[in-house]
């Protein structure tokens, strides 16, 4: 496999994470909405995730141009 096909499979990895995460949220979102706390919870946890796996994805663009270097 060539260096740029694992690099489309990492950010397919991390996309496909991120619409996990989502749709989880949705799923939660009900039984999260009766309470202020649950809400921002649910929330934060979501914007946490997703930057997390942003931050990741990041450092394999950062890696790969450097290698280009």
């Amino acid at each position: 496999m060539t260096k740029t096909a694992l690099h489309m499979l990492k950010g397919l990895g991390y996309f496909i994470s991120t619409v996990s995460v989502v749709l989880l949220a949705i799923v939660s979102w009900k039984s999260a909405s009766q309470s202020p706390l649950l809400i921002a919870c649910l929330l934060v946890g979501v914007a946490t995730s997703i930057a997390g796996m942003f931050c990741r994805w990041l450092t394999y663009e950062i890696e790969k141009r450097q290698e280009g270097k």
